[in-house]
């Protein structure tokens, strides 16, 4: 696919499986150039979500974003992107990080240096995906002469999913990209650049050519107030879910945000958030307004923007507006 849009989209974990194929369909007959799916526990598996889409699709690179580097063996996990890019050769992106706590523990899993067992994921199943033998006995997960029967040499594209600086450093030391997260707004995309670069100088590897998909809460209508309070739950549910991070703490808002936080109640915390963080935190408002914000968000470092509409069972009436009335003008 040639001159393809900056502008992507996240299918939401909450899309039921019988209606997923026609959902990247129409992802891609609209024109968007990216197509991403999310390994959220416990809704929709990201390789069988995956190879629904690439099967589906024609063109358009399909996107995990992310598996946790603890949920499954580094074999098994380059197993599966071996079956999956040898057979749509170019298209697929894998995306690779910590998971999300909470739902790590809720499978016993507890690694006791998360930063080592990231850094073995994406370089084991590297090496694994470029035809290596592995005898590796130390830990944090153990070979005993293992190699795929179906490598690609040709390469796989492995992004992180991360967040804090020591993991941005190490996306920009080992990985071909890294996912941004919803929260990830333009002030961000700065910092997170800082560290993806110091990384990837400490490796001698080309900065340049680093990929920063960046996730976005989106909401678009023709009342952009209406698109704004749409937009403002959405932002409330993420905060609620991952608390203050570096994400936030770039604004300066770690003392409000705890505040609303102690709130509970979501929608109490949506109610309590300030107008600005709305404007700030997510694409929201007009078909004109969100052409701006979309353009902010590149113009800050994101190579693409993945748009995850809210609330998610409007997603097919905002991503037709959106074909028709956002991306003609990026």
């Amino acid at each position: 696919m040639t001159n393809r849009s900056p502008v992507g989209v996240l299918v939401h974990g909450t899309t039921p499986p019988d209606q997923l194929v026609n959902v990247c369909v129409g992802i891609e007959e609209a024109g968007f150039g990216e197509l991403w799916l999310s390994e959220d526990y416990f809704f929709l598996g990201g390789p069988t979500s995956a190879a629904m889409a690439l099967q589906a699709t024609r063109e358009i690179p399909v996107g995990i974003g992310i598996l946790s580097a603890v949920v499954r063996h580094p074999a098994v996990t380059a197993m599966e992107i071996s079956t999956l890019s040898l057979a749509y050769p170019g298209r697929l992106i894998t995306g690779i990080g910590h998971g999300v706590p909470f739902w790590t523990r809720q499978m016993g899993l507890h690694p006791t240096s998360p930063m080592r067992s990231l850094r073995a994921a994406i370089e084991t199943t590297r090496a694994l995906l470029a035809g290596e033998t592995l005898s590796i006995d130390e830990g944090p997960f153990t070979f005993d002469q293992v190699s795929l029967v179906h490598p690609n040499p040709a390469g796989v594209d492995l992004y992180a999913g991360v967040i804090g600086p020591k993991s941005l450093e190490l996306a920009g030391e080992i990985a071909d990209g890294t996912v941004m997260s919803v929260i990830a707004a333009p002030r961000y995309l700065d910092y997170a650049k800082q560290h993806i670069a110091a990384g990837a100088a400490k490796a001698g590897r080309d900065v340049s050519t680093h990929r920063i998909p960046t996730f976005a809460i989106y909401s678009t209508d023709a009342d952009g107030d209406t698109a704004r309070a749409a937009a403002r739950d959405g932002l409330a549910f993420y905060l609620q879910a991952v608390g203050p991070t570096p994400m936030t703490g770039v604004y300066g808002i770690h003392d409000r945000l705890g505040e609303i936080l102690a709130l509970g109640d979501l929608p109490a915390i949506a109610e309590a958030l300030p107008g600005e963080w709305v404007e700030e935190f997510t694409i929201s408002g007009t078909a004109k307004e969100c052409v701006g914000r979309i353009r902010t968000f590149l113009e800050a470092g994101a190579t693409s923007v993945v748009l995850a509409p809210f609330p998610a069972e409007h997603s097919a009436e905002m991503l037709a507006r959106t074909a028709a009335d956002v991306l003609p003008h990026l």
